[in-house]
């Protein structure tokens, strides 16, 4: 296993060994399935921006394909 150096304010310190404690793992443990949850939040995000920018790219592909329907279907049948 590699070591990792971490320099930290007391605040910080306090607060990652009272979590560890009261989980009851070490402070290690606890940074790493810290570091992995996070890694998961930032692929969710990733994702959600993704999905979004999709969306808006079909909603604005649609809106050509239903100008031109609207357009076909209108056309001539006013006289109906």
């Amino acid at each position: 296993m590699k070591t990792v150096t971490l320099k930290t304010d007391s605040i910080f310190f306090d607060k990652l060994t009272s979590l560890a404690k009261e989980l009851q793992i070490t402070k290690s443990e606890f940074i790493r399935r810290s570091v992995s949850e996070y890694e998961k939040y930032l692929y969710r995000e990733k994702l959600k921006s993704n999905i979004q920018k999709a969306v808006l790219k079909v909603k604005e592909s649609n809106k050509d394909i239903i100008e031109e329907f609207d357009t076909a279907v209108n056309d001539g049948l006013k006289n109906v």
